[in-house]
């Protein structure tokens, strides 16, 4: 049987660094998590801009759609002269 002799210092330091890796790579996972919680909430205020912006155009477009109806209803009218001065 072979005998390891192993200094309880060195073994200590081993550890000891390791945690500081394992630290330092938490850290690092800290630091990634919170840009990516940043870049969610920009992402979030930028389709809540683009919802508003489409409500906004829907509404124009539902404006424009029944104006160029109206239209329409008193060209053919004004056609088959319902609107004529007698």
């Amino acid at each position: 049987m072979a005998t390891i002799e192993t200094d309880l210092k060195d073994i200590l330091a081993k550890i000891d660094a390791r945690l500081d890796r394992i630290e330092a790579n938490q850290n690092e996972f800290k630091v990634s998590q919170a840009e990516i919680r940043g870049d969610i909430k920009a992402l979030d205020e930028k389709v809540s801009g683009i919802g508003k912006r489409l409500e906004n155009q829907e509404f124009a477009n539902r404006g424009i759609f029944v104006a160029v109806i109206l239209s329409l209803f008193a060209g053919v009218a004004n056609l088959f002269g319902i609107f004529q001065n007698p």
